[in-house]
């Protein structure tokens, strides 16, 4: 696709987030399965209702633009999704994997404020108040999960996963 215009850059981004919400459907199920704290499960399975209707919105916005969401592939929430796979198939602590599963996660809800935050910026810029409003929406979301994964991190799970190599410390010491 040729990028002649703002309107052909913003249909682009949009088909890059939709292909990577898509990613996320299938990779939060896996993320919950293998979270220990029954918060942070909690967490991944509330965004992956949320990610759900944010698939929603999207095919909403391609509807009313007369456009196909289809064609492109996101490689840089593939290689998000990689990483996390990875973390998952690690050994360890239950506390040491929530807090790498957590890291997996805001790398990607970063990923997405930074994308969301541009398509909606085009849309206002070409006068797309309906679509901005539903992008602004998806925002607010992914802006309040990262927010959500910050307090579980800061709330105990990290200082569970440093109590496990603490403890470990601690007993070669003596």
């Amino acid at each position: 696709m040729a990028l002649d215009n703002l309107q052909d850059l913003f249909i682009d981004e949009l088909k890059d987030i939709y292909n990577a919400e898509k990613q996320l459907t299938k990779a939060l199920p896996r993320m919950a399965k293998a979270a220990s704290s029954s918060q942070l499960q909690r967490a991944f399975e509330k965004h992956l209702g949320q990610t759900e209707k944010h698939v929603e919105r999207l095919e909403r916005i391609f509807e009313r633009l007369e456009a196909s969401p289809r064609g492109k592939k996101c490689k840089g929430m593939e290689g998000l999704v990689e990483e996390g796979k990875e973390m998952m198939q690690e050994d360890g602590d239950g506390a040491v994997i929530d807090a790498a599963l957590i890291s997996a996660a805001q790398r990607v809800e970063h990923y997405e404020i930074a994308a969301y935050g541009c398509v909606r910026n085009y849309a206002n810029l070409l006068g797309l108040d309906w679509a901005s409003r539903l992008l602004q929406q998806t925002l607010d979301e992914e802006e309040a999960t990262d927010e959500l994964l910050t307090q579980l991190a800061e709330g105990g799970i990290n200082s569970a996963a440093l109590a496990v190599g603490s403890e470990e410390e601690y007993e070669e010491e003596m």
